[in-house]
This record gives C-alpha cells, structure tokens and sequence, in this order.
C-alpha cells in the first residue's frame, strides 16, 4: 500500500468535512430593471449600526447602505408602488416580502419598488428618512417610468413603517396616494403590538408620548390616504387588532378603506403559495388597484 502524505491527508479529511457541510441555499428571484442607492453623499441620519450588511440570499440584516430596487411594467397603467418589507426592524425580507411578487404588479401595469431601508436600532426617525428619499426618487422618474400616483406598502414591521409614511407626512411630497398593508404591525399598544418591532423601533422603555406617537391609529387625520389592509384571524405574531383598530380610525376620520380579514394562514404569508387565501387576496387587491388607478 502507498504511503499518504500527512499533508495530503490533511487535504482530504479538509475536503471530506467542506463535502460534508450543509450547502448554503441558493435562491433564484426576479431581478429588477433598476437599482438605486438611496443616499450615495451620505445619509442624514445615523442608525447607529457598523459593519457589513448580512445577506442571507432572501434577507437582510445590519443594513445600513438602503437601496431601492424598481421593477417596470411593459404598458404602465399611472400607479407605482413602494412596498417595505417586513422583518420586525431587524431583518429586512426583501426578496420574499419584495422581489417574490413583482410580476403580479407589473403585470397590472404598476412600478414596483423594494426599499432596503435601514434598521433603526433604536433610532425610530432613520426607517422614515429612507421612505422620504425613495418617494423623492420615484416622484423624479415618473414621467420616464409612467406613473401619476403613487402608493406605499407593507408587509408585518414593514407595514407600520408603510403606515407610519402614510400618517407622518410633513410636506405633500411625503404623502402617498394610497396604502396597501399586509399583516400589519400598527400599533405600539404593549397589549396588541409584536414586542420585537416595538423593541428594536423605540428602545426597550419607551415614554407614553413615543408610544402613542408610533401607535398609527393614533395618528390619522381626515388627510391619511386610501388603504387596503390583509390580515388573519389566526395571526398569533402580530394580532388583528392591529388591522381593526386602525380601519376604524380611517373609518372615523373618513378615509375609504378596505379590510380583509382571513380565517386563518398565521402570519408572513405575502410569498406563500399554500396560504389558503392567495388567490382572494390577489384577487381583491387588484380589483382595488383598478379602482385607484380608474381615479375612484
């Protein structure tokens, strides 16, 4: 028998245990048609964050660099959509809370735009700054994208943050047309809010006065956009108390709105193609989307 070499054997039993690691997952996304750097001078706001963005190839965290990805559609039919993903300030799901469902907009005709936006880290006002400066790029390509109104949505902490644009708004530039929330985490009530995007949005004792200031229901005017809001009666991570409280304060203050609420699919179901209500929910959205976009 030939004699191994300890370095070879070395080599082997290295190559053996690379063999026998479990291969990270590989995902195969639509890619968008446009990319943009949300602050390329220098953003205006710190979260406090450093280091180096970790990309789990479906998600983020440690953002700090915020992008904006646009999906075009081929006949825009004069809405565009900027959609926060989810991932309870911690995490950002942009690919499966964001990518994942640019076709079924664009197909309708609808600029779809993903934000990466920062984490807050306990810096509340850094998320907000982002969605501004995303509007701010959208609104300075509408006419070479084709769209007129333009809508903010989404998904889970991402939903506050879409909801937060949509009542927060100091200029009629930071309005959106409308708001599309999905799951949402709306209020930073301790008795109905999700404890870890209260957590990682206000710090870990918050005053009365910054929970009521990010409570969202707390915050509509007779001034908060349309909205069309998906939630699940079995959704234990975030409560749909959040959805009712907030419907019933557009309702109060006289803001059309929509509310579906499901019997069941839990929670973070924007990408699931089993959750048992996703063809109702494509369904009744882009119903409601041909509505804004018939000017109704």
């Amino acid at each position: 028998m030939k004699k191994i070499s300890l370095s070879l054997l070395a080599a082997l039993v290295l190559g053996a245990t690379a063999l026998a690691q479990p291969a990270r997952p590989v995902f195969h996304f639509p890619q968008p048609d446009l990319m943009f750097n949300l602050w390329p001078d220098g953003a205006p706001s710190s979260n406090g964050l450093s280091g180096d963005e970790i990309d789990y190839g479906n998600h983020v965290s440690n953002v700090t660099k915020p992008t904006l990805a646009v999906f075009l559609p081929e006949k825009p039919n004069g809405l565009a959509i900027l959609i926060c993903p989810g991932g309870a300030y911690v995490d950002v799901w942009d690919k499966t809370e964001g990518y994942v469902n640019s076709k079924y907009f664009t197909d309708q005709g609808i600029v779809f735009a993903v934000l990466k936006y920062r984490l807050p880290n306990g810096h509340y006002e850094v998320p907000l700054d982002d969605v501004h400066e995303a509007m701010r790029i959208l609104q300075a390509h509408k006419a070479e994208f084709g769209f007129t109104k333009l809508g903010i949505a989404g998904c889970s902490a991402g939903g506050h943050l879409a909801a937060t644009a949509a009542t927060h708004f100091a200029k009629p530039e930071e309005r959106p047309d409308f708001q599309i929330l999905f799951y949402p985490v709306l209020s930073m009530d301790p008795a109905i809010t999700h404890a870890g995007s209260s957590f990682y949005l206000l710090g870990e004792n918050p005053s009365q006065e910054l929970i009521d200031r990010y409570s969202n229901e707390k915050q509509v005017s007779a001034d908060t956009p349309t909205a069309f809001i998906m939630a699940n009666y079995d959704d234990t991570a975030v409560p749909c108390e959040n959805s009712l409280r907030y419907f019933e304060a557009l309702r109060a203050h006289g803001v059309p709105a929509a509310l579906h609420i499901y019997p069941r699919g839990g929670h973070g179901w924007a990408d699931h193609l089993d959750f048992p209500y996703r063809e109702a929910w494509m369904c009744d959205l882009k119903l409601w989307l041909a509505d804004i976009a018939a000017g109704n």
